[in-house]
C-alpha cells in the first residue's frame, strides 16, 4: 500500500554514515524528513581513506562547512592530483594525473601536437610543475573553495567523521543513537520493517541506509544480496598502513598523492599538515604480509622505527545490487576495490546525493528509484574498474604481478574496446558524455599518455591541422606556469598563513 515517506535510518557512522547524513539533511533543509543515525561504540571505523576527489569541494560547501574549519579540524591539505612513480618501467619514471583539465580542453585536443606523448601533462597543464614545486593551488586573493587550479583534499578521515557528526547533530537536525544492532525484522513483502537495538528496542523507518562497512549487515546479511568479486581484474586485497610524523614542524607538505609502484603492489604517501599517511596496497597472491611491511619500512626509512603497522584485508568487489527493497548500501557496505584514485569517498558522495535528490515521496515509487540507482551504479562501478585497470595494464615492468595485469583475460571488454578506438585518436570528450561518468576524458588522457600509450594520429592526419592554435596554447601554458611559479606560495606556508587569518 502506498504511503508517504518521511523517515530515514542510517546504520553505521564513520565517514560514510555521517557524510551521507550531512548530504541528505542539508538538501532537504526541513524537519519533514526525519533522519536518524545509529552507530555502535564497539565498532572502530577503518579511517585510512585520507584522499578525496574534487567533488568534495562542492560537497563540503553544499552541506554548509567553512573550508578553513575543515583544514583546522581535519589537519587537511590540498590535493592537486596524483603522482605515479615507477609505474611504467620501474626505473625512476613518473607522470602526473593533475585535477585541472588541459588548456584548450573541449576546443582542441593537444595530444596530436605535443613532442613527446609522455610529457602530455607537462605541455598541456601547469599543475605538474606546481606539484613538483610544492605550491598551494591558489593565492590569498581567491576565497574559500576558489582558485585557478582544480583540487581535492588530503584529510584525517576520522576527524572528518567527528566534524560531520557535530555538524549533523547541531546544525542539520540529525538524530543520533549510540547502540548496537541485534537483529533485523523483515515484513511479508521482504522489506526491512525494523531493526532491534540492545538498549533502544525496535527502530522503524521508511528507508534504511546500510553504512555498516564490509560486513553489510542490512543489504548483505539481512536481505541476502550477494557479493560480486573482481579479484580477477584488480588483484590487490591487502593494505598495511602507518601514520608517520614529520621530522620537523615546518617540513614541506606534498600537494598531491604520491603512488609509488613496488614489486607486487604500490605505496601511497599522503601528506596532512600534522603527519603523513603511508600505506602499501598489495595482492596476497603475489606477496606476503611480511614482505609488504618490509617494503613499507624501506620506503619510509628511519621515521618508521618504533611505529606499528596496521594491517587491513578486503575483498575487491561490490554487491550485486546497491538498493534492494527499502535498503540502500553506501560506502564499503556497497563495495570497495582499492584506494587508487580515491574513489571510495567519492562514491559515498554520489550515492548520498542520489538519495537526497531522488528520495521517493511515496513508497510505491521506491522500486523505480531503486532500479534507476542500481543501473547507474552498475555503470559507475564498471567505469571505475576500467579506469583503475588502465593504470596497471600498460606497464612495462617485468615482475609477475605487473605482467599478470597485462594478461588480456584480466582486462574488461569495455576497456579493450576503448583502447581499440584510442589506438587512432586517443580519449576525447565525446567518449565521456554520459551524466554518470566519474572520470572525464582528461583523466584518461593523463593516465594513458603518462603510461606511454601513443595513438597513431597519422592515420587521420587531416583532422589535426590546428598547429598554430596548438602551439599558442602550449606557449600560453608555459607563460601560466611561470606566472604561477612566481606568485603561488609553498603549500604549508600558505595553509599556515591562511588559517592564521581566519577565525
Amino acid at each position: 500500500m502506498a504511503g508517504f515517506m518521511k523517515k530515514i535510518v542510517i546504520v553505521g557512522g564513520g565517514t560514510a554514515g555521517w557524510l551521507t547524513a550531512s548530504i541528505i539533511a542539508a538538501h532537504h533543509k526541513s524537519n519533514l524528513l526525519e533522519i536518524t543515525l545509529i552507530e555502535s561504540s564497539e565498532i572502530p571505523t577503518i579511517g585510512v581513506g585520507e584522499g578525496t576527489w574534487p567533488t568534495m569541494k562542492n560537497t563540503l560547501q553544499d552541506i554548509g562547512l567553512k573550508e578553513s574549519d575543515v583544514f583546522k579540524k581535519c589537519h587537511a591539505a590540498f590535493k592537486q592530483g596524483g603522482k605515479f612513480v615507477e609505474w611504467v618501467h620501474g626505473n625512476g619514471d613518473f607522470y602526473y594525473h593533475p585535477f585541472t583539465v588541459p588548456l584548450g580542453y573541449g576546443r582542441i585536443d593537444l595530444a596530436p601536437y605535443v613532442n613527446n606523448i609522455e610529457d602530455y601533462a607537462v605541455e598541456s597543464n601547469f599543475q605538474h610543475h606546481l606539484c613538483e614545486a610544492g605550491l598551494a593551488p591558489r593565492t590569498f586573493a581567491e576565497g574559500e573553495y576558489q582558485g585557478p587550479c582544480n583540487y581535492a583534499y588530503h584529510l584525517d578521515a576520522g576527524e572528518l567523521g567527528v566534524m560531520l557528526k557535530e555538524h549533523c547533530i547541531k546544525t542539520l537536525n540529525v538524530k543520533h543513537i549510540v547502540d548496537t544492532m541485534k537483529n533485523t525484522t523483515l515484513s511479508n513483502d521482504g522489506n526491512i520493517e525494523s531493526i532491534s537495538l540492545n538498549n533502544h528496542g525496535n527502530i522503524n523507518a521508511d528507508l534504511f541506509v546500510d553504512c555498516t562497512g564490509s560486513s553489510s549487515l542490512l543489504l548483505g546479511k539481512a536481505l541476502g544480496v550477494p557479493f560480486k568479486h573482481f579479484d580477477d581484474i584488480l588483484f590487490n586485497d591487502r593494505a598495511i598502513a602507518m601514520q608517520v610524523p614529520y621530522e620537523n614542524d615546518d617540513d614541506p607538505v606534498a600537494t598531491h598523492t604520491i603512488a609509488t609502484a613496488q614489486n607486487s603492489g604500490w605505496i601511497w604517501d599522503i601528506g596532512l599538515t600534522n603527519r603523513r599517511g603511508i600505506g602499501h596496497v598489495y595482492s596476497s597472491k603475489f606477496m606476503t604480509d611480511e614482505e609488504a611491511e618490509s617494503n613499507l619500512r624501506a620506503y619510509i626509512g628511519k621515521p618508521a622505527e618504533g611505529l606499528t603497522a596496521r594491517k587491513i584485508s578486503y575483498q575487491p568487489g561490490h554487491r550485486d545490487k546497491f538498493w534492494e527493497k527499502n535498503c540502500i548500501a553506501v560506502g564499503m557496505a556497497a563495495g570497495f576495490v582499492e584506494p587508487l584514485e580515491a574513489t571510495a569517498i567519492m562514491l559515498v558522495e554520489i550515492s548520498a546525493r542520489y538519495i537526497a535528490e531522488n528520495f521517493p515521496a511515496d513508497n510505491h515509487i521506491m522500486p523505480i528509484v531503486a532500479k534507476r540507482f542500481n543501473k547507474q551504479m552498475d555503470y559507475r562501478w564498471s567505469r571505475i574498474l576500467d579506469f583503475l585497470k588502465l593504470h596497471y595494464m600498460l606497464t612495462k615492468r617485468p615482475e609477475p604481478y605487473w605482467q599478470a595485469h597485462c594478461d588480456p583475460k584480466t582486462i574488461p571488454e569495455s576497456l579493450k574496446e576503448d583502447l581499440e578506438i584510442w589506438k587512432f585518436k586517443g580519449p576525447t570528450i565525446s567518449d565521456f558524455q554520459g551524466a554518470n561518468e566519474l572520470f572525464p576524458a582528461a583523466s584518461y588522457q593523463y593516465v594513458l599518455y603518462g603510461m606511454g600509450f601513443k595513438p597513431d594520429f597519422t592515420q587521420q592526419a587531416y583532422l589535426y591541422q590546428q598547429h598554430q592554435q596548438a602551439e599558442r596554447l602550449i606557449q600560453r601554458n608555459e607563460q601560466l606556469t611561470e606566472q604561477m611559479l612566481q606568485t603561488l606560495q609553498p603549500h604549508r606556508v600558505f595553509i599556515n598563513q591562511w588559517l592564521a587569518s581566519t577565525t
